[in-house]
Formats: C-alpha cells, structure tokens, sequence
C-alpha cells in the first residue's frame, strides 16, 4: 500500500555521505479510490427515492342532493392567469368582485374564516380557462395548510368567465 524508499544524496552524486538520507515516499490510493466507489455504491442502493404525496379530496356523487350553502359563510376563489385570484364573498349577483394574488390569499381565507361560524364557512374554488394545473393546485395546498374544512371544486360560470377577461 505504501512504500518508503531510502536513497542517499551521495549515491546519486557519487559520494558517500552516511548522515544524509533523502526519504521518498510513495502512497497507493488505489484501495482508497475502492473504499470510495464502496461506499457510493452502497449509498445509492440503500436510498429510499421520496414518494409522491397525493392529497386526498373527496368527490359526492351527482345523483345526491344540492349541499345548501349560507351566503354569508361562501367565499368563491378563481385562480386566473400569472397568480391573480378573483375573488368574491356571498351570492355572485350581489357582491363585490375582488382581485388577489396568490400570496395575500392566505390571509384573505383567514380573515374570512374568522368572520365566519366553522360550520358556515365554505370555499368554493372554480379555476378560469386561464389557470393553470400548478394555481389550481396552490388554491388547494392553501385549503389544507389554513385548515378549510369544507370546500368544492366548481366550474366557472359565463358571467364570471367575462368578468375574468
């Protein structure tokens, strides 16, 4: 693995000189560079590759009957195009349309979410023929991570639609 050799000065001048050794060391690292492919290979074999994660969303059937909704406790979110959220609380004819972004929408669902009764406070998101698979997505994550208990994936009416555009 590794080697000393011993030369002296005078040997390769010519003359004998006993005080003077010039050590030379050489160290084989070929059983290192072994060790080291070992251990990645072994790194790579016992490394479990993280999972997907998929969030669970319930889905009612169609023949059931219409879930009714208070007004005051509906807050209907519509992810459009480059992270804008339109927005509006309560019935559509009535209220105010409102526009967001991604980031302050958290505390928008909060601040609605205080307001609210829990057992009144519903989230109706329906994405616009602009957003994409990743806003729609964000909406959800945000659903889970304030703790919405109760909210429905909708399509988006013609009015809204306009609205949007």
């Amino acid at each position: 693995m590794a080697e000393i050799t011993l030369k002296s000065n005078a040997q390769k001048r010519g003359t004998v000189n006993k005080n003077r050794h010039v050590h030379s060391t050489r160290v084989d690292l070929t059983p290192m560079v072994d060790l080291g492919f070992l251990l990645i290979t072994f790194f790579i074999f016992t490394t479990t590759m993280s999972q997907p994660k998929a969030m669970r969303l319930i889905i009612p059937d169609d023949k059931g009957d219409p879930m009714n909704i208070k007004e005051s406790g509906a807050l209907t979110l519509l992810p459009a195009s480059n992270g804008l959220v339109y927005y509006y609380e309560g019935k559509f004819e009535t209220a105010q349309f409102k526009e967001t972004d991604l980031k302050e929408m958290r505390n928008l669902i909060i601040n609605k979410k205080a307001r609210t009764k829990e057992k009144d406070f519903f989230v109706v998101i329906k994405p616009a023929d602009l957003s994409t698979y990743g806003d729609v997505v964000k909406v959800l994550d945000e659903m889970k991570i304030d703790d919405v208990k109760r909210y429905s994936l909708a399509d988006i009416s013609k009015t809204e639609r306009a609205l949007i555009k």
